[in-house]
């Protein structure tokens, strides 16, 4: 796990420096630059594997590559006649090109699809510079044109390194966000600035002296595909309990983050299995609640005590989430303002390991949410946010969007079409995945998502809608029939879903809206777009004066100090 960043014409050593500077936080371990007179690339390194060897950039028979995240299958990829130089996983990307150099972005999707992992990179070969992207969006990678330069990084911050790049708020992609919840497709919070698309492999080259995407294509899409019947929680089981043991592949302590909710509780109840498989050592768990009475914290209590787990609890501090704020907007880039006790959570882990395993993907796959369960209201929810916001999403045009409709009537005609939209639209990538990167890694802890391991994910794609929704049944029907085959108490397993965020601290949430409430009408004016939605959703409009204060003035080119009430009312005024 690290931080990329990089420069396809006119490379400056200064700025890749800078880059190296915004992101430390992403990996303190280590730092290197290369440039030649095309091309700069610049690594944070956290080191994994191999941790006293494996610096980047990486080089190889007049390639260079950085890369973000791991590789699980990397030993199997060894090709016997490449020259290795390290003894990480990275290595196996720059192996895999050498034997399949140059040519358009289909035939290099041809070697990334063999890799499995969460993974972001970028290497420079004759005269390309590849991008690609893991298949679930796990590893971020975003990237904005400044003149006749491209500027490329693993969060939008780091992009700020040029002085030519003055971070605006992108009017259209902010309404759908706060419309949808979400950053959809390719947009980020900020004109101009887009993502490298999941799952995909782009190739720019520099024409008359300009960067220019010369050829692009998707080496891996997501299909829900439900089988017409299904009755095997073993091999569903099985292929979670692969997914972990995968994730425990590290040089570095590894640890869970445990919430008490069936999808944390499921990652601690293969912890065992899974462990002993990998020839590691049984991973402990971490938990935060406002209180001891918590649901959560009972929750996970019951949990770690039932198989027989290593339990490291924390009770926020009662400033815990004030103080804290100005940190989950610098390193979230975005508004979200539920997950809060993220923060001290991963402070508190990042004191003990270096790795560890969510439960996020779970709700995705098998139809966890409470939306799930009444698509006509949202509908009716997500069309009467765009009328207040005035904003149309029909007949959108540009490289950011993947679908010229983002109308929610064209995709929540079915449960089916509604699940493959949110995994194609950024659901997972632009939201969850990137809350859990951005706040983990703020503390140099890197986080992995067994649910989204391909045996996992492969398998939840087949399942029936009717095992993971059933009418008459609880959500997630075919993950707790799985769940009932380990040892997990029945009272976890049956567990209803609950918000995360809210869940773990709803009372220190809500004190803190109740104090920063007197701001959302001053900041919800600023933007009279949208100030009727703002004002309908008063933890939105902190986070986007927040948001603001953090990224836009100044040109967001360094940490804002101060205080929650300081920064709003510099915003406001």
């Amino acid at each position: 796990m690290c931080g990329i960043g990089g420069m396809l014409g006119n490379p400056d050593d200064a700025v890749l420096k800078r880059m190296i500077s915004l992101m430390y936080h992403r990996g303190p371990d280590g730092k290197g630059i290369f440039a030649d007179e095309e091309c700069g690339l610049a690594h944070a390194r956290l080191a994994i594997l191999d941790i006293e060897g494996s610096p980047q950039p990486l080089f190889g028979d007049g390639s260079v590559a950085v890369v973000n995240g791991e590789l699980y299958n990397h030993l199997d990829l060894k090709i016997t006649e490449y020259p290795y130089r390290t003894g990480g996983d990275s290595e196996a990307i720059l192996a895999l090109h050498s034997m399949n150099r140059g040519g358009t972005a289909r035939e290099h999707a041809s070697w990334v699809r063999l890799l499995d992992g969460m993974f972001a990179f970028a290497i420079w070969s004759d005269g390309q510079l590849i991008l690609a992207r893991d298949p679930m969006g796990v590893k971020p990678l975003a990237r904005t044109i400044v003149d006749d330069t491209l500027l490329f990084a693993s969060e939008h911050k780091v992009l700020r390194a040029h002085e030519g790049h003055v971070p605006e708020i992108d009017d259209l992609a902010m309404r759908a966000r706060i419309a949808w919840e979400y950053p959809l497709d390719a947009t980020t919070l900020l004109k101009g600035v887009h993502q490298v698309r999941p799952g995909s492999v782009e190739v720019w080259e520099l024409i008359d002296g300009k960067p220019v995407m010369t050829s692009i294509a998707r080496f891996e899409t997501q299909k829900v595909d439900p089988a017409v019947t299904w009755d095997n929680p073993a091999e569903l089981l099985e292929s979670f309990v692969t997914s972990v043991q995968d994730r425990l592949m590290a040089d570095v302590p590894v640890g869970i983050v445990l919430s008490g909710g069936l999808d944390s509780s499921l990652v601690a109840a293969v912890a065992h299995e899974a462990a002993e498989r990998a020839g590691q050592p049984v991973p402990a768990c971490w938990t935060v609640a406002e209180s001891e009475d918590n649901p959560d914290w009972i929750a996970a209590e019951t949990v770690t005590s039932s198989l027989d787990l290593v339990h490291h609890q924390h009770i926020l501090e009662p400033d815990s989430f004030h103080s804290r704020l100005p940190d989950l907007a610098w390193h979230g880039e975005d508004l979200d303002l539920t997950v809060l006790f993220f923060q001290p959570l991963f402070a508190k882990m990042a004191e003990s390991v270096t790795v560890g395993l969510c439960g996020q993907g779970a709700d995705e796959l098998h139809a966890g949410y409470p939306r799930y369960r009444d698509l006509n209201s949202h509908v009716l929810e997500i069309n009467e946010r765009l009328s207040d916001l005035d904003c149309s999403l029909a007949s959108l045009k540009g490289e950011q969007w993947w679908s010229d409709s983002h109308l929610p009537e064209d995709h929540c005609t079915s449960l089916q079409d509604f699940l493959q939209f949110e995994l194609d639209h950024g659901q997972l990538s632009n939201f969850q995945l990137r809350l859990v990167d951005r706040h983990s890694m703020a503390h140099s802890l890197e986080v992995r998502v067994p649910f989204l391991g391909a045996s996992h994910r492969n398998a939840s794609n087949k399942l029936p809608m009717d095992w993971r929704l059933p009418e008459s049944q609880e959500e997630k029907a075919a993950l707790r029939r799985a769940a009932d085959l380990t040892n997990l108490p029945s009272e976890i397993v049956r567990r209803p879903k609950l918000p995360a965020g809210r869940a773990t601290s709803p009372r220190m949430i809500d004190s803190l809206l109740d104090e920063l409430n007197s701001r959302v009408s001053d900041i919800a004016m600023r933007y009279p777009t949208m100030e009727k939605a703002l004002l309908k959703q008063p933890d939105i409009a902190i986070g986007l004066g927040l948001f603001e204060a953090m990224h836009i003035l100044d040109g967001g080119r360094t940490k804002r100090a101060g205080d929650v009430s300081a920064l709003l009312d510099e915003v406001i005024t």
